[in-house]
């Protein structure tokens, strides 16, 4: 069994679990945290990933990532991070894994078009409803709603990106019913799992922007770390076609990433006392100890900037963003108009006041595949978003 350091989440001193699992029976050997991750890859929220989007919205290629292939991508890093770092490899992987469950069809497209319909009841927010689903939506007990997650990979998935200041309403109600200390930092496997999505997503959306056609290596190599990573490829792989490294330029800047977070945060860990600490003193320290020195923090931010202005933002982009966001409007206005068009089981749980009718809806929608939403949205509206987009 792997020794894990004084800071790391020891599962078993989890805090457990809102709804008790009567009988002790473990379902193979397993602690708290690999049941966690375990019931999080079986749901049907995480399988939806593979139909939603990452960069491109319902992308015709193959080779594009998804919201899936992006978890997976995030985990084999965090978890790297992680056993270097002595913390515990299946909170980090679990909450890698489940990061992005609360995205709706379209990304961020699709998550502006329902903060927008639910302006006046609430809002909507992706990492609030990553909780509202794995804690209420998501149906796979008998006893109890959501998957009965552990109190470290809620509070994890709840703070990876620091304290919660302001919590949504559908934050405050995960937080109501298993506090949630929202407003310490948390654990150093949820501030791992943060940064390497950071790191996944600022390289492999690189590769799949260059596969698009809409990046050019012209353009990359005028961001300084692109430029340092590329000059040691082809000083390494001298004579080797340009195309044939490309890959390797992406590989050299998460291992230059990965590196110098490591380091860093063995360096916070030593300078603040708290490498022989336990994990409350990692809650309790007032800053994040998990970070990136602070020339890899502009790198990393001018390579997001980079990315912003020149994919995100590229005019084919938004195009398609304009088009997801009337489709998830429009779906909205229709389902709310007439809940039938739901189905029969979320019709018949609908509610007729508000806010609820109107979060409720947004629950269907928010579960959406791109491709889904998509079609659901041509048998409402047949073929008038076209007519509209010309």
């Amino acid at each position: 069994m792997k020794v894990l350091a004084p800071y790391a989440c020891d599962p078993a001193q989890s805090r457990g679990r809102l709804h008790p699992e009567g009988g002790g029976a473990l379902r193979g050997p397993r602690d708290i945290f690999q049941r966690d991750r375990d019931r999080i890859i079986h749901s049907i929220a995480f399988r939806r990933l593979r139909h939603k989007t990452q960069v491109f919205i319902a992308p015709d290629g193959d080779h594009y990532r998804v919201r899936l292939t992006h978890s997976l991508e995030v985990a084999q890093i965090g978890r790297t991070i992680a056993r270097v770092l002595g913390l515990n490899e299946d909170l980090t992987e679990g909450l890698c894994l489940a990061h992005d469950i609360g995205h709706p069809p379209f990304g961020h497209s699709g998550e502006d078009a329902l903060e927008e319909a639910l302006a006046l009841y609430g809002g909507f927010d992706h990492n609030a409803h990553c909780l509202r689903t794995l804690t209420e939506l998501e149906i796979a007990y008998p006893t109890f709603a959501g998957l009965n997650l552990s109190w470290e990979m809620l509070e994890g998935l709840a703070k990876h990106n620091g304290p919660v200041r302001a919590p949504t309403w559908a934050m405050r109600e995960v937080d109501a019913a298993f506090p949630l200390e929202l407003q310490s930092w948390p654990s150093l496997e949820a501030q791992i799992a943060a940064l390497s999505d950071d790191i996944a997503y600022d390289n492999h959306d690189i590769d799949d922007g260059l596969r698009a056609g809409i990046l050019s290596l012209e353009q990359l190599l005028e961001v300084p770390v692109v430029q340092r990573c590329w000059d040691l490829v082809t000083t390494r792989h001298a004579g080797v076609p340009r195309e044939r490294l490309v890959r390797e330029l992406i590989r050299e800047q998460i291992g230059l990433m990965v590196k110098d977070l490591i380091e860093t945060t063995q360096t916070n860990l030593a300078e603040s006392g708290l490498a022989e600490a336990d994990v409350s003193a990692i809650r309790a320290a007032g800053r994040p100890i998990a970070a990136f020195s602070d020339g890899m923090r502009e790198d990393e931010r001018a390579l997001k900037r980079f990315m912003y202005a020149n994919l995100y933002h590229h005019p084919l982009q938004l195009a398609a963003a304009d088009r997801a966001r009337i489709i998830v409007a429009d779906l909205f206005a229709a389902y709310h108009e007439d809940p039938a068009l739901m189905g029969s089981a979320w019709d018949a749980s609908c509610a007729t006041d508000e806010p609820f009718r109107s979060r409720h809806v947004a629950d269907y929608i928010a579960g959406m595949t791109d491709r889904f939403a998509e079609r659901a949205h041509r048998e409402v509206y047949g073929n008038k978003l076209d007519r509209r987009m010309h």
